[in-house]
């Protein structure tokens, strides 16, 4: 065996080495949250491994401060969800289907919000809700709050599906007599919707994970992330551990499935070719 052939083979073991090591770095704490959503604590605070138990799972939602603060991430996210993954998916096409005088200012302002620190978006959301008298902060400045910093992640995630898409199959369905709703409908939204789907997926995620610029616009509002926040210094029960889990596993079902349907997609696609 050449020597080339050997460090070859040393450097791919010592990047596969590598890779596994930022694979442990990265899922040891979802490891640790799963494992000790099956501790049964001694105390307030659930970060020492006492005993195996289910009777957290049996009664996820026992805290009901949690669990409403839970119900009202999940309000927040869904709403301005919807919100963002409409103005964000419009923004997409729009910058990429047409070419306009002040295009690169758009992408530059698009980019903005995503290169921006969050205390600082958080700090000046909360400077411009107080200069509105009529602005009263809770569930309407959280979601307003979330929707801006949401609408970038969608437009970016979004473009990059429409990158490539083929204008000519909406011209060629117009040809056949087709309105421009009915193309956008029948044609261009089935091409670019798993593009919307994991766009509008990533900002529900981000959304229901914020806490600090909603730490600056909640007023008497608390999400989940700001409950955890309060009751960290008091206590730290299961329960967060479950609901945490819970959203974990609902995560990883949606993504398993919309693997499963691309890949029949895609064999189906195959077969017709």
């Amino acid at each position: 065996m050449s020597v080339t052939t050997k460090r070859g083979r040393v450097g791919r073991i010592a990047l596969n080495v590598f890779a596994g090591f930022g694979f442990i770095y990265l899922f040891l704490p979802i490891a640790f949250i799963v494992a000790f959503s099956f501790n049964q604590p001694k105390g307030k605070f659930n970060i020492v491994w006492q005993r195996f138990t289910l009777e957290n799972w049996t009664d996820p939602f026992s805290d009901t401060a949690l669990t409403d603060a839970f119900v009202t991430s999940l309000k927040i996210a869904a709403v301005s969800t919807l919100i963002a993954t409409f103005l964000g998916s419009m923004i997409a096409i729009a910058l990429s289907r047409y070419r306009f005088r002040g295009s690169a200012a758009y992408n530059f302002l698009l980019v903005l919000p995503l290169t921006t620190p969050e205390i600082v978006l958080g700090s000046s959301l909360a400077t411009l809700f107080l200069g509105q008298s009529m602005v009263d902060f809770g569930f309407g400045t959280i979601v307003i709050a979330h929707a801006m910093f949401q609408v970038s992640f969608v437009a970016l995630t979004v473009r990059a599906r429409i990158r490539g898409f083929d204008w000519t199959l909406e011209q060629a369905a117009q040809d056949l007599g087709a309105s421009p709703v009915r193309t956008f409908w029948k044609v261009t939204f089935p091409l670019i919707l798993p593009g919307i789907s994991a766009a509008s997926l990533l900002a529900f995620a981000l959304s229901l994970d914020d806490f600090i610029i909603t730490f600056f616009n909640a007023g008497s509002t608390l999400t989940f992330p700001l409950r955890i926040f309060g009751a960290s210094r008091v206590e730290l029960p299961p329960q967060i551990n479950v609901l945490a889990s819970v959203i974990l596993v609902v995560t990883v079902s949606i993504m398993a499935v919309g693997s499963l349907l691309g890949q029949r997609r895609r064999r189906r696609l195959g077969q017709t070719a």
